[in-house]
């Protein structure tokens, strides 16, 4: 294991990593094709993100204003390589992660975690290279590592990847409660969107600045959300006209059947509920005398997982927002930190499975997807339920290590 724990170690599996992932977005990129949902970021690249008259041809955006700015990027160079520009943008942001967890003060202790990230990857990079989330994930890994002794740069770089994509949100809220930096970390977190809203408003986008919001409002039980699993067995067993169908409009498969709708309707009230009771477990573990720190990495994870288990959404890239906080959970405690990684890897593996191997069975309802997505929504119940007891259990203890913002 000598070799393994070099830091320069991890430099060569990122480049077999990477090169894998851009030699198979290069069979895409010589056909002038490009790979799952960056045909919609090409195609919105190419409009300007502007449909005007095409309102109906080109799918609604869904995503916060700075997401516009990879996507316009990766199209700089046209049609054609628009996928090898965006495989190569998300290469550099990851490479700075890995140049964070495996330089500085950090050094060798960051190596694990990092081949941690590696073999993650390698389940899921054929989502992170063809998603949004691989943008926001390094930028959030980096904020994350960071926060813990500057919680305002911290704050900065998690308020940037909110703008991206809005699950960072339930990073900046550990952070918040945990920070004694609260004013400065919340004044930072304004700042950025100060920033947002006049460069939206100086391009003459505000009117659309919460799209984003208003087109995911009336969407149904996606087909991999975790309250859709009743669903999916329902029409496995083709049990009272239950059945999965595509929402053509947002490009997605949701479950329909009986309570579904009713359900559905549910989740935002439920999801707002979930992140209440989150957030007093939080302030209750710091009245305790939580290790600060500890309380910002533990409570990042249960935050990040509510936003998947009590969402209407369950897209398979969600699992990519897990990764930033348990890398960033092992390099502060690799003891306390394996059982996280192990079930997110498991989480992994299934996900892989159904995305890209077989979602083609899953979504005309095959009983072995079916339990195969079954057992990926039991782990993130129990990754949930398994980060509430850490939070929960959390309580003054001699320091170990020095304390969140201490300064």
């Amino acid at each position: 294991m000598g070799w393994f724990s070099r830091p320069s170690s991890v430099w060569w599996g990122f480049a077999v990593v990477h090169l894998y992932f851009l030699g198979w977005m290069m069979s895409f990129v010589i056909h002038g094709d490009a790979f799952s949902d960056t045909e919609q970021y090409r195609t919105w690249a190419m409009a300007g993100y502007d449909p005007g008259d095409r309102e109906g041809e080109i799918s609604p955006w869904v995503y916060p204003v700075l997401a516009q700015i990879p996507i316009l990027l990766a199209g700089i160079a046209g049609h054609g390589p628009y996928l090898l520009v965006w495989t190569l943008i998300i290469t550099v942001l990851n490479a700075l992660g890995l140049v964070c967890l495996t330089r500085g003060r950090r050094g060798e202790q960051g190596v694990a975690p990092a081949w941690w990230w590696l073999f993650f990857t390698v389940f899921l990079g054929y989502l992170s290279f063809a998603r949004v989330e691989g943008i926001a994930a390094p930028i959030v890994l980096v904020g994350l590592l960071y926060a813990s002794e500057r919680p305002v740069l911290g704050s900065v770089l998690l308020s940037i990847a909110t703008w991206i994509k809005v699950w960072p949100a339930a990073v900046l809220f550990a952070l918040f409660i945990a920070c004694r930096q609260r004013l400065q970390v919340v004044a930072a977190g304004v700042a950025v969107t100060a920033a947002v809203v006049l460069g939206t408003y100086l391009s003459g986008g505000l009117p659309r600045i919460a799209d984003f919001l208003v087109n995911q409002g009336e969407r149904g039980m996606q087909l991999e959300a975790t309250f859709s699993t009743p669903w999916v067995w329902l029409s496995v067993f083709d049990v009272a006209g239950a059945r999965m169908a595509d929402n053509v409009a947002i490009n997605s498969t949701e479950v329909y059947g009986p309570g579904a709708e009713v359900v559905a309707f549910l989740m935002q009230p439920l999801l707002v509920l979930a992140v209440l009771v989150g957030a007093v477990l939080l302030v209750r573990a710091l009245r305790r005398g939580a290790e600060r720190e500890e309380l910002f990495y533990e409570g990042a994870l249960m935050m990040t997982t509510i936003f998947i288990v009590f969402n209407k959404v369950g897209s398979p890239q969600f699992m990519i927002w897990l990764a930033p906080v348990v890398v960033a959970g092992l390099v502060h405690d690799w003891q306390r930190w394996r059982t996280p990684a192990a079930l997110l890897m498991g989480i992994a593996v299934t996900t892989f499975v159904i995305y890209p191997l077989f979602y083609t069975p899953l979504i005309h309802a095959h009983p072995v997807m079916a339990a195969v997505l079954t057992t990926r929504n039991v782990l993130l119940v129990v990754l949930l339920w398994w980060s509430v007891q850490r939070v929960a259990q959390l309580h003054r203890v001699p320091a170990r290590s020095a304390q969140l913002a201490t300064a």
